[in-house]
Formats: C-alpha cells, sequence, structure tokens
C-alpha cells in the first residue's frame, strides 16, 4: 500500500508545482500568496510521500488532501486538481487494503512458508 500511495503524493507534488506556475501567469493573485499555498502543498506531499512507513502519515495524507482541495478558494483549479487527487489517494488506499488482505489470506493458507 505504501508504494501506490507514495506514487500519488509524489506526482500530486509535481502536478502542484507545475500548476503554481502556471497560476503565476494566469492569476491576479500575488506572487508570494501562490508560492505559499503551492510550494507548501506540493513540499509537503514530497515529505508525506517520504514518511508513509508510518501508520499517522496515511491520515495527514488524508488531511492535505482536503486542505489541497480548500486551496481552491486562493487558487480556483485546485478545486479540480485537489478532486482529481484525492480520489486518486482514497483509491490507492482502498487497493492497498485490499491487496493486503489478499497477501495475508494467502500467508494463512501456506503455512511453514
Amino acid at each position: 500500500m505504501r508504494g501506490i500511495c507514495a506514487a500519488v503524493l509524489v506526482f500530486e507534488g509535481m502536478v502542484i508545482f507545475f500548476a503554481t506556475l502556471v497560476a503565476l501567469d494566469l492569476s491576479d493573485i500575488s506572487d508570494s500568496t501562490l508560492w505559499w499555498v503551492g510550494g507548501s502543498g506540493a513540499v509537503l506531499c514530497l515529505l508525506l510521500a517520504g514518511l508513509l512507513r508510518y501508520r499517522w502519515a496515511f491520515l495527514a495524507g488524508s488531511v492535505l488532501q482536503g486542505a489541497l482541495v480548500a486551496a481552491g478558494f486562493v487558487v480556483p483549479a485546485m478545486f479540480f486538481l485537489g478532486l482529481v487527487f484525492a480520489g486518486l489517494w482514497f483509491f490507492a488506499l482502498h487497493l492497498g487494503r485490499k491487496v493486503e488482505r489478499i497477501q495475508a489470506a494467502r500467508a494463512a493458507d501456506q503455512p511453514g512458508q
């Protein structure tokens, strides 16, 4: 589960960074506000991707998804990007749990290995 969730967070961080660059040209919001919102979101995504070995990081990743959707109040495009990546994040969590259950069932069926 950790690998797929980390991949989502890394790609999300890159997309947020590039969306921030685009918003600098297309938005009338101050550059410093855009960099604080976009830069902190991108950095947090990358940091959490590295911290997923801890269970609390999955909860923090879920909270981050909500925060990035809420960033749409600063940069409206973030409503769309935040919802897309929140969907990917929760799908990755669901898929990861399903894979872990299958692996645990296989391990239980093969005692002694």
